[in-house]
């Protein structure tokens, strides 16, 4: 194979050595020729790399990871050097990509990595025949990733994990509810934990879909960046008998909202008209097992600090109701300023409420109290 020539640089990220085009590094938006890289990503892949750790820990089937659209398959090839894998397919249709992802598979001596330069349905469907399935399955799309939600639910096994991620921020956020409703089958609402309603509508998309396939899914872990929504679903070829698609209901004049599985046109506390989010996935979106798992493989892993802080963060809402509340939210509503995080969960505790930080903001706290309790309690805070 060709040794690259100057426009490519050798980075290393967790403990493997990785090729990438130097544009990717030195510009602001990384270019998309001569191959995509996006460095900001790295976290994403950090995390990536803890919860198929931890999935392949437990894990009693063939180790098989299958990616779908792997750019210079950073992430793939980080599975393959950081975790015991038997076999990894990096599947991309830009073969530029792919001969840099041969070339970073030398540089740090994998022999079980295959590559294959199809159309991702396409290379998802070589692997949809029972005993051939993936037992990790990750799509990484730009843009949404509902077109691959049937052929990479197809592709996963019994117990397996699909993974896929979602760039089109602005249809989920509320900006383009037309397009939402094509893609995911159900519309937003422009709130203050707009991105956890995203995550909600993704899981609600891939429920439906995966019902349709006779397959339940559960969600083991989420992620929300500014860049990108990830979500990660345990797959298990048996019906969904479960009511988890329903809608968040938000009130925009009083800021209650609440989960429910059917649609209410007025607010329960101020009785005016209410926004209804959804059809959308209502049950949990962290596994807590899944969670403690997580944060024990970080100590066998080189990854960024931050990502312990957030998985402690996913563990304390794992059991907490959807939604969450942030402390400038309800300052505006007090019209003062707002108490410390910290000494607000303390104090809705003390009042027989639960509460947690939430992974979703960093000001940010869920609870299952309304928002009329939580603002007379601030008031308290002294």
């Amino acid at each position: 194979m060709e040794i690259p020539n100057e426009s490519f640089q050798e980075i290393i990220e967790g403990k493997t050595k990785l090729l990438v085009p130097k544009k990717s590094i030195t510009e602001k938006v990384p270019p998309k020729k001569p191959a995509f890289f996006n460095p900001k990503a790295k976290l994403n892949r950090d995390f990536s790399v803890i919860a198929y750790a931890a999935f392949l820990k437990n894990f009693q089937g063939p180790k098989i990871f299958l990616e779908g659209l792997s750019g210079i398959g950073a992430r793939g090839l980080r599975v393959a050097n950081e975790l015991k894998v038997e076999s990894i397919v990096i599947n991309d249709l830009n073969p530029t990509a792919l001969k840099i992802a041969e070339y970073s598979a030398k540089l740090n001596n994998l022999s079980n990595v295959e590559f294959s330069e199809k159309e991702v349905c396409r290379f998802l469907s070589n692997y949809s025949k029972k005993g051939e399935r993936g037992s990790i399955v990750d799509i990484d799309p730009f843009g949404s990733p509902a077109a691959f939600f049937d052929c990479g639910i197809r592709a996963t096994m019994h117990g397996g994990i699909l993974s896929t991620a979602a760039t089109d921020l602005q249809v989920l956020n509320g900006l383009f509810q037309g397009a939402c409703k094509r893609k995911y089958g159900g519309i937003p609402v422009r709130t203050e934990y707009g991105n956890e309603i995203a995550i909600r509508l993704i899981l609600g998309c891939l429920r439906i879909v995966a019902a349709r396939l006779g397959v339940e899914i559960i969600p083991m872990f989420v992620e929300s960046d500014m860049h990108y929504y990830r979500t990660y679903v345990k797959v298990l070829n048996r019906r969904d008998l479960q009511e988890n698609i329903g809608y968040i209901l938000h009130c925009k004049n009083c800021g209650h909202r609440k989960i429910t599985l059917e649609q209410e046109q007025e607010c329960e506390l101020c009785k005016l008209k209410i926004s209804i989010a959804g059809p959308l996935w209502i049950g949990k979106i962290f596994n807590k097992e899944f969670i403690q798992n997580m944060i024990l493989e970080i100590l066998n892993l080189q990854i960024d600090k931050v990502c312990e802080k957030t998985l402690h963060k996913c563990l304390a809402e794992s059991e907490m109701p959807g939604t969450y509340f942030t402390l400038d939210e309800i300052a505006s509503k007090m019209k003062s300023s707002p108490p410390k995080l910290e000494n607000a969960i303390l104090n809705l505790q003390k009042n027989n409420f639960l509460a947690s930080v939430t992974s979703f903001s960093p000001t940010g706290f869920k609870t299952d109290a309304k928002i009329n309790e939580i603002i007379k309690i601030f008031q308290t805070i002294r």
